[in-house]
């Protein structure tokens, strides 16, 4: 007999499987997006969804595929539900994303460690790097193809809200930065 436990566990596994519409290259675990995997009944499962943004578009593509792959493994009714208490933070990837997104040609977020971080600071004018600063985005953007931490902002905003554009002085290679939130 499989236990509530185990059978949430093994949804969870499959729900996580499920790759991020706008970052293929990462699943929903590793995105840290997927919170909880309940069951409900004997036919009934929810999920439990964080957007990595209010309004962030790719939320019901996310919930679309949960569904379709939970479905496609015998579950009849499926709820995705959107929690959005605690807020997603880039802190959540997990390091194995980080390190698929690195090999993606996209720059990883810095960590933030939120229990300390406070609120995100915004910037205005040209980004310099501090020496020693305990701020993330003091730190510098390090380019996943040379891994030269010798970077620029080309634009706020590249190809997602989620991600600036930004070009290696090193390589000259432009790359996206995933933003740290």
């Amino acid at each position: 007999m499989v236990t509530a436990t185990a059978l949430e566990e093994e949804l969870r596994r499959l729900a996580g499987s499920v790759p991020d519409p706008e970052l293929p290259v990462l699943s929903l675990e590793e995105l840290g997006v997927l919170r909880a995997v309940h069951v409900r009944g004997a036919d009934t499962v929810e999920v439990e969804l964080t957007p990595t943004y209010t309004g962030c578009p790719a939320i019901e593509a996310m919930s679309v595929d949960i569904e379709r792959v939970l479905h496609a493994h015998g579950v009849r009714n499926v709820v995705v539900r959107t929690v959005l208490t605690p807020a997603w933070s880039t802190d959540d990837i997990s390091e194995e994303g980080r390190r698929k997104l690195r090999e993606f040609g996209i720059a990883p977020p810095r960590v933030r460690h939120r229990e300390t971080a406070g609120p995100v600071p915004v910037q205005l004018g040209p980004t310099r790097t501090v020496p020693d600063s305990p701020h993330p985005q003091d730190e510098p953007v390090h380019c996943p193809h040379c891994g030269s931490s010798e970077t620029e902002l080309l634009s706020r905003f590249s190809s997602t809200a989620c991600k600036a554009l930004r070009r290696c002085l090193a390589c000259r290679e432009p790359f996206d930065h995933f933003k740290e939130l």
